[in-house]
C-alpha cells in the first residue's frame, strides 16, 4: 500500500480513495494485540445516550475493535445478516445518517430510514413516545437524531430495542466523540498507554461546550484521558461557554484549563485543535466563532493536528485540506468503522466475525 510521510517521517497509510490529509495506519492501533470482547459485550442490548455512559477501557475496545473493522476485510462474513436498523432523523444530516447507513449496508444488514421529520406522524402530532411503540415492531435498532434535548427520554417511555444517540438538540452526541477519539488514537497510538506513554497534550477546543453537542461530548470524553492532556484551552466568544455540569465536571477532573477569546494567545502551542461553528439553539442553528479562523497560514506547531465534525463554515479553510495538520477527513471516515463496532456489539454479533479475527 502506498504511503505518505508524517511531519516526524513515521509511515501513514494513504487512503484508497486518495482524499486529501493525513491517513494514520489503522493497523498501528492493534499491533500484536487482541479484542477484548468481554469489554465488548458491555454493550449487548444497550442504548447508547451520552458519553458519560463510557469508562476508558470500553472507549479503548471500541475503538481498537473499529481499527480491526477498518484493517479486515469481513463484509463477506455477514456479520449483520437479519438484523434491521432504523435510522430516524429528524434533524437535518449528512454525514452522521450516512455514516451510520453505510455501516449497517456494508455489515449486509438492512436500513429503514426516516431522512426527514415532515415524513412522519409527528408532522400531525403524534407524540415521540407512540412512534417509539411502533418502532420496536419494525427493526432491531434504532438511531435517532432531533432537534430537542428532550427527544430521547421521550422516545424511550415506549421503546425496547436499543437506540443510538446520533444528536438531541445541544445535548450529547456519543458517537461522535467516539470517530473524534478514534481520530486521535490512531494518529498517536502510544496515548492508549495513558500516563505511561510520556505523551502530554495541549487540547485547544474552539466552540462552546454548553450549547454545542459535539463539542460537548468531545470535551467530556477526553476528560476520560485527563492522564495524557497537560493543558486544555477552551476558545470562544461566549461569556460563560460552558454551562454548569460541564465546569462541574472540569473542575472536578484536576485538568489544567483555561478560557480565552483569542485563539491567537494559544493556537502556536497545540498539539490537538478541535473547532466546530454551528450550535443547535432553540428552534434554529446558529453559527458560532466566526471570527476563530484557521488557515494554511495560521501559526499551527508543525505536528499538530485539526480536528472538526463537519459541516464547517469560514472557521476551517480549505488551504488546509491538503496539509499533514488535516485529520478531519480521516476523522469523517473513521465514523463509518466506529458505528459498525457499535452495531456489532450492540446486536450481539460476534459469533459472525471471521474466524481470523484476533478476538478473546
Amino acid at each position: 500500500m502506498a504511503t505518505s510521510k508524517q511531519p516526524d517521517d513515521t509511515e501513514a497509510v494513504v487512503n484508497p480513495m486518495d482524499s486529501e490529509g493525513l491517513y494514520p495506519d489503522p493497523e498501528k492501533l492493534i499491533e500484536e494485540e487482541t479484542i477484548n470482547l468481554e469489554v465488548l459485550r458491555k454493550l449487548v442490548g444497550e442504548s447508547l445516550i451520552e458519553v458519560n455512559q463510557l469508562d476508558r477501557p470500553l472507549v479503548l475496545e471500541i475503538c481498537k475493535f473499529a481499527a480491526l473493522l477498518e484493517a479486515t476485510e469481513i463484509a463477506s462474513s455477514h456479520p449483520l445478516d437479519g438484523k434491521i436498523v432504523i435510522t430516524a432523523f429528524f434533524e437535518a444530516s449528512t454525514r452522521t445518517r450516512l455514516s451510520f447507513e453505510s455501516a449497517v449496508l456494508r455489515l449486509d444488514g438492512k436500513v429503514i430510514s426516516i431522512p426527514d421529520a415532515k415524513t412522519t406522524g409527528v408532522a400531525k402530532g403524534e407524540s415521540l413516545a407512540d412512534i417509539g411503540e411502533m418502532l420496536n415492531a419494525y427493526g432491531d435498532l434504532v438511531v435517532m437524531r432531533h432537534t430537542r434535548r428532550e427527544s430521547v427520554d421521550e422516545i424511550r417511555e415506549k421503546l425496547r430495542i436499543p437506540l443510538v444517540n446520533a444528536g438531541n438538540g445541544s445535548s450529547h452526541h456519543p458517537t461522535q466523540a467516539l470517530a473524534d477519539w478514534y481520530a486521535i488514537l490512531k494518529w498517536k497510538p502510544e496515548l492508549k498507554l495513558g500516563a505511561k506513554s510520556g505523551k502530554k497534550l495541549h487540547l485547544g477546543i474552539l466552540g462552546t461546550p454548553g450549547s454545542m453537542r459535539a463539542v460537548r461530548s468531545f470535551l467530556q470524553m477526553s476528560l476520560l484521558f485527563k492522564d495524557v492532556i497537560g493543558k486544555m484551552s477552551i476558545v470562544s466568544e461566549m461569556a460563560d461557554p460552558l454551562g454548569a455540569e460541564i465546569d462541574h465536571e472540569l473542575e472536578n477532573s484536576g485538568v489544567d484549563y483555561h478560557i480565552t477569546n483569542d485563539i491567537n494567545e494559544v493556537v502556536s502551542d497545540l498539539d490537538v485543535i478541535y473547532m466546530n461553528s454551528i450550535a443547535f439553539l432553540g428552534d434554529s442553528y446558529r453559527t458560532l466563532d466566526a471570527r476563530y479562523r484557521l488557515h494554511k497560514g495560521s501559526e499551527l506547531k508543525k505536528d499538530a493536528v485539526v480536528l472538526h465534525p463537519l459541516a464547517r463554515l469560514d472557521e476551517l479553510h480549505p488551504s488546509l485540506d491538503d496539509t499533514h495538520h488535516n485529520l478531519y477527513f480521516t476523522q469523517a471516515h473513521g465514523a463509518v468503522f466506529i458505528r459498525q463496532a457499535l452495531m456489532i456489539s450492540i446486536l450481539n454479533r460476534f459469533d459472525r466475525l471471521p474466524k481470523n479475527i484476533p478476538a478473546k
